[in-house]
């Protein structure tokens, strides 16, 4: 399906009262879904052996997000996209907490990224100042983990 045919969906779904699209064509498949929290759409484009995901326009201009203050320390980031786990696994205790010093290469938390567990380690010596995600949550490539100071 071509940007063209995707831009008019996304604006029909945007200016209309319609919740969820689905257009199959020959083996693609695209659906926009409108977000009831916030005025924007959601494509999804799946092709036939590997899904693509593709960022939908937004339907609606957004007030400016309030930009919270940064960080004071040594931030580390997530180095991809993935969803974040303070743990091993359930019922084992976090990898740190507020308030424990770290040494440079200790683990600090799993990102399962792809079915893949990958370990985040510290790149520096010191004392968490800031868990900054929930345990279990999404977490985008960049997004800052934990400060260190």
């Amino acid at each position: 399906m071509d940007l063209r045919k995707l831009k008019t969906l996304i604006d029909l779904v945007a200016e209309s009262d319609i919740a969820e699209l689905e257009v199959t064509e020959g083996e693609s498949k695209v659906r926009i879904v409108k977000s009831s929290a916030v005025p924007q759409s959601q494509v999804v484009m799946m092709q036939p052996q590997a899904q693509q995901y593709a960022p939908a326009a937004v339907a609606a201009p957004i007030a400016a997000p309030v930009v919270p203050a940064e960080p004071q320390g040594h931030v580390i980031k997530s180095p991809m996209v993935g969803t974040f786990y303070r743990s091993a696994s359930p019922g084992t205790p976090p990898f740190v907490e507020i308030g424990a010093s770290v040494k440079e290469g200790d683990t600090l938390c799993l990102i399962e990224a792809m079915k893949l567990l990958n370990e985040i380690d510290a790149d520096i010596a010191g004392v968490i100042k800031q868990i900054l995600v929930e345990n279990g949550q999404p977490v985008e490539f960049g997004q800052p983990l934990f400060v260190i100071g």
